[in-house]
């Protein structure tokens, strides 16, 4: 257990780096602030697919393949490859899997697969067990809105706190035969679940997990939040964030300017009818291993928190009445 920090943090002897990353983004998601740091932006959100369950596929397999590209790196030199989703059955990344032939590892973090798989793939590498390894995940609007909450065609009337799910794809190419930012710490959150039942709100039903695993993280490392160019989380939106920063507050750790969310950051909230910001595993993938990334390679930022957040509920739960559980996992990347 020499790696372990405190109660929930692990540092790395040999930090793996991000080689490489790989990001395909919605129309909607290109009309955002963000859009000159993704890779591909779609023109239609179906992606010339039948179905947005197979737009959505596609949009993970091409993220991926341009991760891979990028690195000038076959699928025959990945060790591992860590992926998931908020489908039934993460079946957007068993398809890409399949597609890949890499052995596979799937994950479900819901909104902190991101965040998650570079935890996961970091440990992997520097436990020696794994050379290469890839990490992605994926997110489309309208078929999270399909499964969760009402299909697009329904014309269902958003709640003001809510927000819109991400059309997206990231993915990150880990291993140590070239330099780039560093994945340095992580710090595994627990379960926490404060009997929120509105599935419409996930902001304010992650933020608890959010500020638990902020605290825990600066707990178990002694840093000073000041030391970070930026902290981010997931997707709590404008509503979450705002919680967040109070309950930090409350316990004494005052986050000031550097302290954001990817929800917050992909889209243009005075432009963009998303209401409460953006949600969805690719809010979290697109900033980071696109615009984030990007910081990096420009030098414009050589420390990064960032703070996947998750929520865990299924739509069974939910109509059983059941309260929504959320978890969130910081990863620590360095310049």
């Amino acid at each position: 257990m020499g790696k372990k920090t405190g109660k929930q943090t692990y540092h790395f002897a040999n930090p793996p780096v991000v080689i490489s990353t790989g990001t395909v983004a919605g129309p909607l998601e290109g009309q955002g602030p963000l859009h000159a740091d993704f890779d591909e932006i779609l023109t239609d959100s179906r992606n010339n697919e039948k179905t947005f369950e197979q737009a959505e596929r596609s949009l993970l397999t091409k993220a991926c393949q341009l991760a891979l590209d990028h690195a000038s790196c076959s699928t025959t030199e990945v060790d591992l490859f860590l992926a998931g989703d908020l489908l039934n059955q993460i079946i957007s990344s068993n398809f890409t899997a399949g597609t890949l032939g890499i052995p596979f590892l799937g994950l479900y973090g819901a909104c902190s697969t991101a965040a998650l798989g570079l935890a996961l793939g970091a440990m992997l590498l520097d436990g020696g067990f794994a050379g290469t390894v890839l990490t992605a995940t994926v997110s489309h609007n309208s078929t999270a809105e399909r499964q969760y909450r009402f299909p697009t065609e329904y014309g269902a009337q958003r709640r003001p706190y809510q927000q819109w799910t991400v059309t997206g794809a990231g993915a990150a190419l880990l291993g140590y035969d070239r330099p780039g930012p560093k994945i340095t710490a992580v710090t595994f959150g627990k379960v926490i679940d404060l009997g929120s039942t509105d599935p419409l709100n996930m902001g304010a039903a992650m933020a608890p997990a959010a500020a638990d695993t902020i605290r825990q993280h600066f707990a178990d490392t002694g840093w000073d939040p000041n030391a970070f160019d930026l902290i981010v989380t997931g997707d709590l939106g404008i509503i979450g964030l705002d919680l967040c920063r109070q309950e930090l507050a409350e316990s004494g750790l005052h986050l000031g300017e550097n302290f954001t969310d990817c929800g917050v950051m992909i889209y243009d909230l005075q432009k963009q009818d998303v209401h409460a910001g953006g949600s969805g595993c690719a809010a979290s993938a697109l900033v980071v291993y696109g615009h984030l990334y990007r910081r990096f390679q420009r030098q414009e930022i050589q420390r990064l928190l960032l703070i996947g957040t998750g929520s865990l509920h299924s739509t069974t739960s939910v109509q059983q009445g059941e309260s929504i559980p959320c978890v969130a996992h910081a990863v620590r990347i360095e310049a």
